[in-house]
């Protein structure tokens, strides 16, 4: 039976970490205040364990000799998120002997909570920079910005994706990841070398041998632009430095992740179609031509799969369900995107988190629309809406991720998310999704809106929710009954506001416009008093927040 949850530190960490990315170089110093073992108990109820499952039996006796290589360079990137994230998490471990503790820890990969605004909660740690440990400690924003203004050379080094920023002669320096962890990656790349001799699929062996290169060399487009090639196989594997999530002063720096999939055909099956519809969903966007004149790439491509492993930032709190990938935007322009719907994790995730959400927040006439396949459905369209709208702002401030810093993680999110709904708007009324019924959609969306919203401040997915939540209740998207305390959507007004807020966020992308977004944040990003009742109500349930995984062969 799961322990009450209240919420009183996740809204409280929600709005200090709002004000923090706001405003400063990194988050307001201060320790953690009395931990209690009832505490650490009540973040641990946050999550459920879920085992992860796959059928093994579609794969050939290489293929199956090839997944535990895979997993472990995998399991190298934990250790180098770790590092990125912390530092030595040997050290951490060992000033902690309660194994409660401990495994909170082990969750977070180290002593902030990432479903509570990044709060501490670990005796004597204070406050988690927010550059994380890409910068020197003592390094401010405007030294940064004005180290890359002098010179333009060593500015495009500074904000490298595949770099630590260092003090040197008195001034800031660059030390590859290559180099800084030359050691650990060959490791892993030897892992993928060794794979790709056994893949019977040649374009799987390319890319594990590109892959493995990329991550002794820093230079990644070779494998991505191969991994964009793949069309036939059953195993694959997303592994290097990818997401800049958590570099939360800038945004530049990639952290290290790795997952190991197996792709379930049958379910992909049903999805190849919708790539190919893709340019004409972008000229449709409610938007002024000029924030759509960039064509999405058509090599886009649509898959499901089961997940055997999870490591790295992936892994780390709040747990990853859908995949899109690469991040470079000139694979993107050439090539499009990959989307990777991770079944067996969504599917945990809507029967032990969606379902019961719905039970307590959804009008009792609306929760016969929560289904899996409208949740799976807004979940692929959201990482295919990645691929819409615009990567290169129009007012030469480079791309929209360099022109947005520390705010473009969660703008992006949140241009998915509603760009997502929009796309199944537009290929329902094209008769495109068969004789579902929209409304599963809409209902399923906003109920997805509240788990989401609770994984806190320090994730983009959480802010991005934040943000759609205050936007559609001031639209009148949905109405909440104040005698039972549900929620139900409207649905024309609902339309109406994801027209609104797609032509916001595309606009604001478009013109670089990193005040802009900071004013929507500021507005948006904040909880009321009613929203906070409700989530109250959701711990009281022993609803969790998120899942960890028992997981591997």
């Amino acid at each position: 039976m799961a322990r009450r949850f209240t919420w009183v530190t996740l809204i409280a960490g929600i709005v200090a970490g709002l004000s923090a990315q706001g405003c400063g170089d990194s988050a307001p110093d201060g320790a953690a205040r009395e931990i209690t073992d009832m505490d650490i108990s009540a973040r641990l109820d946050q999550y459920t364990s879920i085992r992860l499952e796959s059928d093994l039996s579609v794969l050939s006796d290489n293929e199956r000799r090839m997944i535990p290589l895979l997993i472990e360079a995998a399991q190298v990137m934990d250790g180098l998120f770790w590092r990125q994230s912390y530092g030595d998490r040997q050290e951490l471990m060992a000033r902690i002997e309660d194994a409660d503790l401990r495994r909170l820890v082990e969750i977070n990969y180290g002593p902030w909570d990432r479903l509570a605004g990044d709060e501490p909660f670990v005796p004597g740690i204070g406050a988690k920079p927010a550059g994380a440990r890409f910068y020197p400690e003592d390094m401010t924003k405007q030294e940064l910005e004005a180290a890359v203004a002098s010179s333009p050379d060593h500015g495009a080094a500074l904000r490298g994706q595949y770099s630590f920023v260092r003090r040197a002669g008195g001034g800031l320096s660059t030390e590859p990841y290559h180099e800084a962890f030359a050691a650990e990656l060959e490791k892993a790349a030897g892992k993928l070398r060794e794979a790709a001799l056994l893949a019977e699929d040649a374009g799987l062996k390319k890319y594990l041998e590109l892959r493995a290169e990329a991550l002794v060399t820093d230079d990644y487009q070779p494998s991505d632009l191969a991994w964009m090639d793949m069309k036939d196989n059953t195993i694959d594997v997303v592994i290097g430095a990818i997401e800049t999530y958590e570099d939360a002063l800038f945004g530049y720096k990639a952290t290290y992740e790795g997952y190991v999939l197996i792709k379930d055909k049958e379910w992909s099956g049903r999805l190849t179609r919708y790539a190919a519809l893709l340019p004409d969903l972008q000229r449709g966007l409610p938007v002024p031509e000029k924030y759509k004149q960039e064509t999405p790439g058509t090599g886009s491509d649509l898959n499901a799969y089961d997940v055997i492993y999870y490591a790295g930032d992936c892994n780390a709190g709040a747990k990853t369900i859908a995949i899109n990938l690469p991040n470079d935007e000139e694979v993107q322009l050439k090539k499009g995107t990959r989307r990777l719907q991770l079944k067996n994790a969504m599917r945990a995730k809507f029967e032990k988190i969606l379902v019961p959400i719905g039970d307590v927040l959804i009008a009792e006439d609306q929760r016969r629309f929560i289904a899996f396949d409208a949740f799976f459905e807004n979940t692929m369209f959201h990482e295919v809406a990645h691929g819409l709208g615009i990567k290169n702002t129009l007012t030469d401030k480079g791309t929209v991720r360099e022109a947005l810093k520390d705010k473009a993680s969660a703008l992006e999110e949140g241009k998915a998310d509603i760009l997502g709904l929009y796309m199944v708007t537009k290929l329902h009324e094209q008769g495109e999704l068969g004789e579902s019924d929209l409304m599963k959609n809409y209902v399923t969306f906003l109920t997805g809106i509240f788990r989401s919203i609770r994984f806190g401040a320090s994730s983009a997915h959480g802010i991005a929710n934040l943000l759609r939540f205050n936007f559609f209740a001031e639209a009148g998207a949905f109405s909440r009954d104040e005698g039972t305390g549900t929620y139900r959507v409207e649905m024309e007004k609902m339309q109406q506001a994801v027209d609104a807020l797609s032509a916001k966020i595309l606009t604001l992308q478009g013109d670089g416009d990193y005040e802009g977004v900071s004013k929507l944040v500021e507005q948006m990003g904040v909880i009321g008093a009613g929203l906070q009742g409700d989530l109250d109500r959701l711990g009281a349930a022993g609803i969790p927040v998120d899942v960890v995984f028992e997981q591997g062969v």
